[in-house]
């Protein structure tokens, strides 16, 4: 289990490289999911800039949706597109809307080989964050385990990763 956890946090951190590479065009977005302290600075920042009176969201939820069934099995990309319109359809629901973002991860195996996969993360922003969206979320996650035999799903939110057992 403690392999598995560890592969999906080289994923993750993975894939966050990539989200924060293909966001270099929108500063605003590439910074996304930067530490609290950076966060609270950049805030501090806008407030007396031009931004200060414009409508704004304040936290962000995401999850990454693997591209294989039982932790490995490579799924085609018409049951991967399945998910990620899955998930676009249930954060869109709570948040509003939500974006894609295409990406591979990787992890190191026991025999240190480079295992690779594509992922997807959806993500949404949102002005406010309460516990029945989050509750419905974590819900959602669950089932996404379920529905694709992973031993977890990766959700992220504000900058926090959860892993979803």
């Amino acid at each position: 289990m403690k392999k598995i956890v560890s592969g999906m946090i080289g994923l993750c951190m993975a894939a966050l490289l990539v989200l924060s590479l293909q966001s270099a065009t929108n500063p605003h977005q590439a910074f996304a999911s930067t530490n609290a302290a950076t966060t609270t600075e950049a805030a501090s920042k806008t407030d007396n800039s031009a931004l200060q009176s414009q409508f704004h969201l304040s936290h962000v939820v995401k999850i990454y949706v693997p591209s294989t069934m039982n932790g490995s099995t490579p799924v085609t990309d018409e049951v991967h597109a399945k998910y990620v319109d899955q998930s676009l359809t249930k954060f869109s629901n709570l948040f509003g809307g939500a974006t894609a973002i295409s990406g591979t991860g990787g992890w190191v195996d026991d025999n240190q080989k480079l295992i690779k996969e594509k992922v997807t993360i959806v993500y949404s922003f949102a002005e406010k964050l309460d516990n029945q969206a989050l509750d419905e979320v974590v819900a959602y996650a669950k089932q996404l385990k379920k529905d694709m035999t992973q031993s977890a799903i990766s959700l992220e939110v504000d900058g926090k990763m959860y892993f979803i057992e």
